[in-house]
């Protein structure tokens, strides 16, 4: 079930890219490289591995987000739309899909607050998360920044170790985003709008720059590590992108789309995508959680996570089903098929497991693990 070197066409094999280092011969281009995944992981890490040239595993099917080896700008590669529905789909996809444009002004926005932000926080990085990396992004998505404050470097016999420690969200993260939001008030007013401090369970910093809304967290750093996995399910298959993004689309449009109002948040209807993916008779997702363990263990350097989902190739699945056919199939599953007051949806066990008894979990109506 997995696309082997034999099954991919000869003239697939043969297409090259050229770079100032090396010519590499791509082996499975099941997801090419667009011009928008190039954009650098962001921040800068002390450390020789982040400094070395790392060179992706040629049968990985998830673009890389720092690529020299790959200069020319090739096409996704979209499934077939044979029937109306399938084509309204895609169509919506390629009109609404985040373009190269938008994630470098987010990049720079990002750039410009990292090199201010450091000016308190001297040691501190800032990412970009969510939609914007994880392949769901559309033209209007917000952008998501994680700013890791709290690290300790722990020596070692090659180099430096940095380990992130928790910050609590309560007091710590609430006093370092009240810092940001007042360094954004007074010294970037003229780029920041509207910096407001909302103290949810994990505090932000809500703003605007001239064009787009942005939510700046402290140390949230499992959202960085969600990122890359789900950028990860985004590539593996070709028919994943376009029905997460009609899904989210259908969302908002009945408003069910922000968490900040009791619905569902982005991050959920993917999470729901993909398990009714991984539960079909037939898969077209597997748990990648399952397959590989040590692409997304927690415990890996947090300089590292964007390299490892670039060696995980193309998941080749038997279900030759089309988009619109899985639209139906996805209203079908959770209108009729899945049980909501017993199941919770698990994208790392690939199915429905039983809903937890926990306090936390009591007054949900709908669980996501």
């Amino acid at each position: 079930r997995r696309l082997s070197e034999q099954s991919v066409p000869n003239d697939a094999k043969r297409q090259r890219f050229h770079s100032h280092h090396s010519e590499t011969t791509v082996v499975n281009p099941a997801v090419p490289l667009l011009e928008e995944h190039r954009c650098s992981f962001p921040g800068s890490v002390e450390s020789v591995l982040f400094y070395a040239h790392y060179i992706p595993d040629s049968t990985g099917c998830v673009p890389p987000l720092q690529d020299t080896l790959f200069p020319d700008r090739v096409e996704n590669r979209l499934p077939l739309a044979e029937d109306k529905l399938s084509q309204q789909i895609l169509e919506l996809f390629q009109a609404c899909q985040q373009q190269t444009c938008d994630l470098s002004r987010k990049e720079l926005c990002r750039t410009e607050l990292q090199r201010e932000i450091q000016q308190i926080f001297p040691q501190s990085r800032l990412f970009l998360v969510g939609s914007s990396l994880n392949g769901f992004g559309t033209r209007s998505s917000d952008g998501d920044l994680c700013l890791v404050v709290k690290e300790e470097p722990i020596p070692t016999f090659f180099f430096n170790f940095n380990i992130i420690f928790q910050v609590n969200q309560k007091t710590e993260a609430r006093e370092i985003l009240s810092l940001v939001q007042k360094l954004f008030s007074t010294k970037l007013c003229n780029y920041i709008e509207r910096p407001q401090l909302i103290r949810a369970k994990v505090p932000i910093v809500k703003f605007r720059d001239k064009v787009r809304q942005f939510d700046l967290n402290v140390n949230n750093v499992v959202g960085i590590r969600n990122t890359f996995l789900l950028r990860t399910y985004a590539y593996l298959e070709n028919r994943v992108r376009p029905l997460v993004l009609v899904v989210k689309k259908w969302a908002s449009f009945h408003d069910i789309n922000d968490a900040s109002r009791g619905t569902l948040s982005s991050y959920s209807l993917v999470l729901m995508v993909l398990h009714y993916l991984q539960t079909l008779p037939e898969p077209i997702l597997p748990s990648l959680q399952k397959i590989y363990p040590e692409s997304f263990d927690p415990t890996m350097q947090l300089h590292l996570v964007h390299q490892t989902p670039c060696t995980i190739p193309a998941y080749l699945s038997k279900n030759g089903s089309s988009l619109g056919d899985l639209l139906i199939g996805f209203f079908k599953y959770y209108a009729t098929e899945f049980d909501w007051s017993r199941q919770m949806i698990s994208v790392r066990e690939a199915k429905a497991i039983p809903r937890p008894d926990g306090t936390e979990w009591r007054n949900k109506f709908i669980c996501v693990e």
